[in-house]
């Protein structure tokens, strides 16, 4: 995957994850990996250390950005009852690409274009490492749930079952 360190979007997520002092580098994966599960194979770990970054709508337009474990579904009912909102909204690729600055499938979790709402889903939390999107469909890169949840100002929450 020639070139995937050179696009844009993963030189703005290398930018901020350097930034804040992130240690873990950035993979090349040879599969894409657009879903928990192509991530998680081509890493060779469970489904569960998989970070994926989901985008929402608030009812105010803000954009929310949901860490959650690759183990599990998000309960959008659940995690609107906890915002104390009525429901998340959906957001289209547009919309994810205009917030984040990342095409839907390589959403990082840093390096955004705007401020987001974000919560990280606390079964990340039963890993020692964790992998997520670096801004492009075949770049992730590790970390953990702490230095995630610390670098993004993320909320901890039960998000799925």
């Amino acid at each position: 995957m020639d070139g995937v360190l050179q696009k844009a979007a993963v030189k703005r997520f290398i930018s901020a994850k350097d930034s804040l002092e992130i240690q873990g580098e950035v993979i090349v994966l040879s599969d894409s990996a657009r879903t928990a599960q192509d991530a998680a194979s081509a890493l060779g770990i469970e489904v569960g250390q998989i970070a994926s970054s989901l985008v929402f709508r608030m009812p105010d337009e803000t954009p929310l950005l949901i860490i959650t474990s690759g183990r599990h579904r998000v309960d959008t009912e659940r995690v609107a009852r906890q915002l104390g909102i009525p429901q998340l909204g959906r957001a289209d690729a547009d919309y994810v690409k205009a917030q984040s600055g990342y095409s839907v499938g390589g959403v990082a979790p840093l390096g955004w274009l705007s401020t987001a709402i974000i919560i990280i889903d606390e079964a990340l939390n039963d890993y020692e490492v964790i992998w997520a999107a670096a801004g492009h469909p075949h770049a992730v890169f590790p970390t953990t749930f702490t230095e995630l949840m610390t670098t993004t100002g993320a909320s901890p929450m039960v998000v799925g079952d």
